[in-house]
């Protein structure tokens, strides 16, 4: 039989690993009786530990939320993961959230076997990240944003438009999509009574939030609907394009704000110009056929005269 403390471990375990574990099931694994397992949860609560039970034959166990975060027990790939996600956050898109990373990992990595560390340091030697270069987010507006739209409470702040013009806005958040490079809000506006997408690193919250609301459901799912807002219907041109290329290889060549794919190639994407639309499709390195507008395919006409006589 296990030593007390590795046996209390094991079972430490077994419980953050899943939401429900039947009694006898968990004696099966760590190899006790069931009474075992009673008293083995009982010294779990007096570490600390929120660990509810369900009496009876079919009753069992599950590890509930305590007022302070205990201690973790993570296997190997779990602790690499975490390790990588913190690394990543370091240097990602919300404000303030790196040097509380760099903290996080620190930590965790001074408790990593030396197997795992040398892991982690080869992927975080092999990886170049970029996105730090678009807009940066604050985490306090992200966690209040989140907190609305989880709690159906309206949503009170200013926005600053593209032309830097700001304005008290009313919403009713629906989803916070993140597109790899920058935050964005879906909300039902309620001054203007639509749908509208916010970028997150635009909104100044005031406080508080507004009444709670009946939440709505959008047109579209949000991720389809903030593609489709960011890509196209957010410029000052439009423009639906085929794209003669498989989706995997498109799904290679196009960036989430390039705007919206379909199944069958059609890209919904715009621009400030139609200029800035001519040289991002010839960046794609695929043949594609503009749908519309037809000034898009005009202006493709006369830059392929130009570049011919080139």
């Amino acid at each position: 039989m296990l030593e007390t403390s590795v046996r209390l471990l094991r079972l430490l375990a077994l419980l953050q690993s899943r939401p429900d574990w039947p009694g006898p099931e968990l004696a099966g694994r760590l190899e006790v009786t069931t009474r075992t397992v009673r008293n083995d949860v009982e010294r779990l609560r007096l570490l600390g530990y929120q660990v509810h039970s369900t009496p009876g034959a079919a009753g069992g166990y599950r590890l509930g939320a305590g007022r302070a975060l205990p201690p973790l027990v993570l296997d190997d790939e779990e602790a690499v993961a975490v390790a990588v996600s913190l690394h990543a956050a370091a240097s990602g898109t919300v404000t303030g959230i790196e040097e509380t990373s760099l903290r996080a990992l620190a930590k965790l990595q001074q408790l990593l076997p030396s197997r795992l560390r040398h892991r982690i340091d080869a992927v975080r030697a092999a990886t170049v990240s970029v996105a730090g270069r678009g807009p940066t987010v604050d985490a306090g507006t992200l966690a209040l944003i989140a907190a609305a739209v989880r709690d159906h409470e309206q949503l009170r702040f200013d926005y600053r438009d593209r032309d830097g013009t700001a304005g008290p806005r009313t919403a009713e958040p629906h989803r916070l999509v993140y597109t790899g490079r920058r935050w964005y809000l879906l909300a039902w506006d309620t001054a203007r009574a639509d749908w509208r997408t916010f970028r997150a690193d635009r909104i100044q919250p005031r406080t508080p939030n507004g009444p709670r609301f009946t939440p709505r459901q959008p047109p579209e799912d949000a991720a389809t609907h903030v593609l489709r807002g960011v890509g196209s219907t957010a410029w000052r041109h439009q423009a639906r394009v085929r794209l003669h290329a498989p989706l995997d290889r498109l799904a290679e060549v196009l960036p989430p704000t390039a705007g919206l794919l379909h199944e069958d190639g059609v890209l919904e994407t715009g621009g400030d110009s139609l200029a800035n639309l001519a040289a991002f499709l010839g960046t794609l390195n695929v043949p594609f056929t503009v749908l519309d507008p037809p000034e898009l395919r005009e202006l493709l006409h006369s830059l392929a005269v130009r570049y011919a006589c080139a």
